[in-house]
Formats: structure tokens, sequence, C-alpha cells
């Protein structure tokens, strides 16, 4: 028989490995903080009479169209209108995890069960603002997560409403337009949030995700009192939202104008106009 042939040896270096080796986890991509890109006001093709007047120059306040109640269908309205908007999302979800759940995170996740499997969708809540009295929220719920992001961007857009601001605190009395006039409740489920007008430099005494909004809609002082399951991240913001929405419906006369310092909406704009009036 023939001899059997040796197989050739490799060397292999030995490493020294210092520390414990440990797996990293993929981060998180999503952001709050949403860039969103220019809108070319040329390329915009209106299907609405709204939309026709606003691209036409018949409309060019958004003052205007939400005085008047007029419903807004198109999301690029609001672009052109009011092109300084910022756009941010809310940490509205949960990570899976022991013990209840892990770290917050901008989608809520949930799953049907089927013979097929498993069908996941994914929500998001997103909050759209100026810092100048026009805030907006909208809820998008979608298979994947980019456009449930899209839907809740558009929605945010189309549901945006004016936030009335003052100097509602016996403690400052300074009449600017830096917290809230009065004290409005909003609820929603069995959460309830009460936002009260604080002096200058108290800063936004609220839960994290209604610091984003009160910030986005140009408050700067705020304290609140909440009250219910405020762990459902929802309902807590809509409630917010709610209390915001009544300060505009919550009728005022001239004497209480004049001793909070009352300003509906952009107070840019009313400088301005104050400015070419003299």
């Amino acid at each position: 028989m023939e001899e059997e042939q040796e197989k050739p040896k490799i060397e292999t270096e030995k490493v020294d490995i210092i520390g414990p080796v440990e797996e990293t986890a993929p981060e998180e991509t999503s952001q709050t903080k949403v860039a969103l890109p220019t809108f070319d006001k040329e390329s915009w093709n209106p299907k609405t009479s709204l939309g026709k007047k606003v691209k036409s120059g018949e409309i060019n306040n958004i003052d205007f169209i939400l005085d008047n109640g007029m419903k807004i269908l198109e999301s690029e309205l609001v672009d052109v209108l009011v092109p300084e908007l910022e756009t941010e999302l809310l940490m509205a979800g949960q990570s899976k995890g022991k013990f209840g759940g892990g770290k917050r995170r901008i989608f809520r996740q949930t799953q049907k069960k089927t013979k097929e499997g498993n069908k996941p969708h994914f929500a998001t809540i997103a909050v759209v603002g100026n810092r100048d009295g026009y805030i907006g929220l909208g809820y998008g719920k979608s298979k994947e997560t980019v456009p449930a992001r899209e839907k809740s961007i558009r929605n945010a857009k189309l549901n945006l409403f004016k936030v009335r601001r003052g100097c509602g605190s016996w403690q400052c009395d300074c009449k600017q337009p830096h917290s809230i006039p009065f004290e409005v409740s909003g609820k929603c489920g069995s959460v309830r949030v009460i936002l009260m007008p604080a002096p200058k430099g108290s800063g936004l005494k609220v839960e994290k995700e209604c610091q984003k909004i009160l910030g986005l809609a140009g408050i700067k002082d705020v304290w609140s009192r909440t009250s219910g399951q405020t762990r459902s991240k929802i309902n807590h913001i809509n409630a917010c939202e709610d209390a915001l929405k009544k300060l505009m419906s919550t009728k005022v006369n001239e004497m209480d104008i004049q001793n909070t310092g009352i300003k509906e909406g952009s107070i840019k704009k009313i400088e301005l106009e104050e400015n070419k009036n003299e």
C-alpha cells in the first residue's frame, strides 16, 4: 500500500484578548426631529379650490383660513403659508423588554394573530409648529415605519390650529406672551391635564412629550397637574392637545386681553402690522 501523503500544517498566531468581548446591539436609527425637504411651490398641483386660491396668491395668510373655520385638505397648503414649520416625533411607543418593556421609542408596534403568522403594524404621533403660536398634531398608522411617519406628519399639518399666549400669573404680571393667559384643562380617556400660568423663568413644568408640544407652540413658562392613567402616552398627548385648543375656544373680553396681554397666533406678524400702522 502506498504511504499516505502528509497534510501540510497551517501555523496559526495566538492573539491575546484583553478584557471581555461584548456583542453590540444595532443602534436605533429613528430620531425624534425630522428634517423635511424644501417645498417647491411651482411643482405643486392643487386639487381643492382652497389650494388653488393659495397657489394663485388670492389667500396669503393662514389666519384667514383658521379664523373662518375652513377645512384644510392639502398639507402642501400649510407648507406654502407657514414655511418655517418644525417637525418632531413623539415617544408614544415602547420597545420590547423584560418586566414591563424597554425604553421609549417613536413607533408603537402592535400585531395581529392570523393563520399565516403575525402581521405587525406601526403607529406614530407627529407634532408640527413654528414656535410662534401655531401647532398641529397627527396620528399615522401603517404596516411599515416610513409610511406611518409620513402619514402622521401629513395629518399634523392638516390639524394645524392657533394658540393663545399671555401672562396670567399673578406673580409676574408682565403682560408679555411668554405663558398662557388663564388656567385650562384637557381630558382624554382617564387622563386629565391641567395647564396653569407661570411667571417668567419657571420653564415648562410638564411631562417630557408635552414639553415638546408646548415648546413648538411658543409657550415658555407653564405649570401643570395631571391625573389618571398617565402611562398611556397617546391619551396623555391628546389631553394636552385638548387643553391647548380650549385656549382659543374660551371667550374673553377686552379687559382680560389688556390685563393678561393676550396674543393670538404669530407675535411677529402682529408686531409688523403695528409698525406699519405707526
